[in-house]
């Protein structure tokens, strides 16, 4: 019985070996965003409405976005402008049949940077805060991409941000426990079932129409890579996830006949900065780290206002969030995406400017996400020599 469980077990550590992303064409400028939004919502009477929504896109840090959500889809689907009509028909129609295409888009780019025919994949994460239904955006992927029907699927829906680490920590345990395994994770998000107008009543979720955009990422994991064929890009050393304390009810997220109504009720970023480092420190102290200066960052843009208290509270450089705000610069927070967009960012700026591993020229790293609960993700990366 012991020699069998150990031949299905793998013998090295689970190894992230390719990224591919993803948005849909339709590219949002910030700047004039605040104009589009006010008058596709039939709001531009709301004047002192719309400069609160001007100043938190400026405050944003946000240069542009992706939306599949257009201005003739809108004009078509009136309901969806407004703040509280029921519309979640409408939106279910658009997600369910965008968010496994756009899911293909980026697993078609990873697969072919990993080299290996796909029906050498083994199991299937797929995550989404949008389009609930059955079966599922794991099923329809499946079939898009042509994967074998024995393929092992795991579908997670209405996670939200802190998700892009929750993905990792699942292909971890899938990879390390599976000799042979090739896991490809799919974070997909349209921001089409969370889109509504502008109320002066709920300056809250205003601040998610200044803050989301539209992306898919995915990835490819397993353990003992091929040797000559797969590329290792990050080894993916341990996870965790936490609730922060007294934090029940800071982000909440509903899904109404209005579609996904999202809550912001506590100082999210006094929260998260406060309570942080705990979780660092016992994932790092196994491997002697205390300096957060001396290891590389992926971490999820919520926004500027919690990068701005996490950099502060635990006195890091500028340079340490720069692929995070990067990525928040272009896309905007697309929710468990993002993560996965800003490893791909931090492997080619590693390779533009010559380091000598995929974190920038440092060994270890760490990866952490947060949404709803409030509930935290922390993965220790470790980079691999380029």
């Amino acid at each position: 019985m012991e020699e069998y469980r150990s031949a299905q077990r793998a013998d090295g550590p689970a190894t992230l070996m390719a990224i591919g992303t993803a948005t849909p064409p339709n590219c949002v400028d910030q700047s004039t965003y605040p104009d589009f939004y006010f008058r596709i919502t039939n709001s531009e009477h709301n004047t002192d409405l719309k400069e609160k929504f001007k100043r938190m896109c400026e405050k944003s840090t946000i240069q542009k976005r992706y939306m599949y959500l257009t201005e003739e889809i809108l004009k078509e689907n009136p309901d969806i402008c407004a703040y509280m009509a029921p519309s979640l028909d409408a939106r279910q129609d658009m997600v369910v049949v965008e968010i496994p295409k756009l899911g293909k888009e980026a697993a078609q780019k990873a697969i072919k940077e990993w080299g290996q025919p796909k029906s050498k994949i083994t199991h299937l994460i797929f995550c989404t805060t949008s389009g609930v239904d059955m079966p599922g955006a794991d099923y329809q992927l499946t079939k898009l991409l042509g994967l074998r029907p024995s393929v092992k699927r795991f579908m997670m829906y209405q996670q939200g941000c802190f998700a892009g680490g929750t993905v990792l920590r699942m292909a971890k345990d899938l990879a390390e426990n599976n000799r042979g395994a090739r896991v490809l994770v799919v974070c997909s998000e349209i921001t089409a079932v969370t889109f509504r107008g502008p109320s002066e009543s709920h300056l809250d979720s205003l601040v998610g129409q200044a803050l989301f955009g539209d992306g898919a990422a995915a990835i490819i994991v397993g353990s003992d890579p091929v040797q000559g064929i797969e590329r290792p890009l990050f080894q993916l050393v341990s996870a965790s996830q936490t609730i922060l304390p007294d934090s029940h009810g800071a982000i909440d997220g509903h899904l109404r006949e209005v579609g996904l109504t999202f809550h912001l009720l506590k100082d999210v970023p006094g929260l998260i900065s406060k309570n942080i480092e705990k979780s660092f420190i016992e994932a790092f102290q196994p491997l002697g780290v205390s300096d957060w200066n001396s290891i590389f960052w992926v971490a999820h843009p919520g926004g500027p206002a919690i990068l701005d208290q996490v950099e502060l509270k635990l006195s890091l450089k500028p340079e340490k969030l720069r692929a995070t705000r990067q990525v928040l610069s272009d896309y905007g927070n697309m929710s468990s995406a993002c993560v996965l967009f800003i490893l791909d960012e931090m492997r080619k700026n590693s390779a533009k400017e010559g380091y000598n591993t995929t974190g920038e020229g440092l060994e270890w790293g760490v990866l952490f996400g947060f949404g709803p609960g409030l509930t935290v993700e922390t993965v220790v990366l470790h980079s691999v020599p380029t």
